[in-house]
Parts: structure tokens; sequence; C-alpha cells
């Protein structure tokens, strides 16, 4: 279980200071698919990146299992994440110096996965394996970002609009694909996103309003994400 326990964020100082998540708590069950939605300013990406590591909270705590990496060392804190998170970002973050095999191999590697080729061609991807990201458009960007977060087979994946740069279609696929992948592997998702229709998609629905989280519930029935609208 992610247990986060009154959880503040801050950014800048003195007159500048801005508290981002305020006294947030919030537990995900293993295997769980929670979305977190709220308008723009809410605090959702900073909550995505404290429960992830990224970033440590100001107080509180983000207890893996019991264990609170937010008081883990810089070191310890990277290793974790290496060992047990995946990302998907609405920027790609690919290496522009290696091609779409390579990138993905990256994160293949630190789960010494030898498959990675089937995701690639999961997401589409066989045919641009030798290309490099400036010679992609950004929605094959994205899936690269994708199938590197996947092929790392993560405990638990964190996403921020990952279907943001990608068209109605393909966003529809990769979210089918990730799903289909939970089910198979039993990873936790966390996900950010302003399209409110993936909800729908969601074991556990999270709203936030103003660094707080204002609603949370779960769904009864989950819908695919060929059955939720656009």
């Amino acid at each position: 279980m992610i247990k986060i326990e009154n959880v503040r964020k801050s950014y800048g100082a003195n007159d500048n200071k801005a508290e981002i998540l305020k006294g947030i708590s919030l537990d995900v069950e293993h295997g769980d698919f929670a979305v977190i939605l709220g308008a723009s300013g809410s605090g959702k990406s900073t909550l995505l990146n404290v429960a992830s590591g990224l970033e440590r909270p100001d107080s509180g705590s983000v207890l893996y299992d019991g264990e609170n990496i937010a008081a883990l060392t810089d070191e310890k804190l990277t290793a974790f994440r290496k060992k047990k998170i995946g990302f998907i970002f609405q920027q790609y973050y690919l290496l522009p110096n290696l091609n779409v095999d390579k990138n993905v191999k990256m994160g293949a590697e630190l789960a010494h996965n030898n498959d990675y080729a089937e995701v690639i061609a999961a997401l589409g991807l066989s045919e641009k394996r030798g290309k490099f990201p400036h010679e992609l458009s950004g929605g094959e960007q994205q899936r690269v970002s994708v199938a590197r977060a996947l092929a790392k087979k993560p405990e638990v994946l964190f996403l921020d609009e990952p279907t943001g740069a990608l068209d109605e279609e393909t966003g529809r696929s990769v979210l089918d694909y990730i799903c289909k992948l939970q089910d198979e592997l039993k990873f936790t998702i966390i996900m950010v996103t302003h399209n409110a229709n993936i909800a729908d998609m969601a074991k556990t629905v999270i709203r936030m309003n103003s660094g707080k989280i204002v609603e949370q519930y779960r769904n009864q029935a989950q819908k695919n994400a060929y059955e939720i609208g656009w």
C-alpha cells in the first residue's frame, strides 16, 4: 500500500512562498488504478511528483509498505525509483542521441527484461525502432516514452497527462494496452489527467482543488478505453 499522510509542499520563499499541497492524506492499494482530477493549479501534478519520490514534501510522510521514502537519503531514494517506479509524463524525456530501440531498452534493462520488443510492437513502433526522437512525431515520441516505462515492469506506474499529445484513436489504444498489461503484471497505476472521461476507467477517483482533496470515490464498474467518452 502507498500511504500519504498529511503531506505539505510549498514553492518559493518569504512573500513569494506558495503552498501547493495543504495537508494531503491518501491511501492507494496495491493493484489499484487511481485517477487524480483537478483544474490547473490544483496541485495534482505536485502530488504525483511527491508520491513518486521525484520531489520531497516539506512535511508529512510517503509510505510504501510502511517505509517512508521521504526520509530516505538521495542515493537510496534514487535506487528506490529505479527499482519500483515507472513514469510517463507530458514531456517525453527521450534521450535524443538514442534511437527508439535503445530508449526503450534503457527501461527494460532496469528490470532485466529481454522481451521489450513486445512492448514496442504493441505500441505500433516496430517500424520506428531505428529512428531517433527528432525523426518522430509528438504522438510517436509519447508512445516511445510509454514503451520505455512499461518495459521496466514497474511496481507503480505514474502518469501525468499520458494522452495529451495523442489523437483519440492512439490515445484509446495506449490506455487499453496499459490496462491489459496491468491485468497481467498487477502493478499500481496513479494517473493525473484533464480528461475527466478517463476517470470512468479507474477503480479510485480523486478530485483536487486548491491543494486539497475535495472528493474521493470508487467506481462500482470500470469502463475500458473504448467505452469512455473522449
